[in-house]
């Protein structure tokens, strides 16, 4: 690597809306963020699936799915 010319690489502390706190290594010494993988509904298992107006039924007996 060239010298002088990349940013300094250092744990980064991040904290999350939710009050979740973790160190990663970034080139920032600190981030805040809005949904982390203890708060989003994916990573959760509170996913819902929003269904305008039955599409996702439509698809289901489409395909054939239960």
């Amino acid at each position: 690597m060239k010298k002088g010319i990349h940013p300094e690489y250092m744990d980064c502390h991040v904290k999350c809306a939710c009050g979740n706190e973790f160190t990663v290594r970034s080139n920032k010494p600190e981030l805040s963020i809005d949904i982390c993988n203890e708060c989003h509904p994916f990573f959760t298992g509170s996913e819902k699936i929003v269904d305008a107006t039955g599409r996702v039924e439509k698809f289901r007996n489409k395909y054939k799915l239960s």
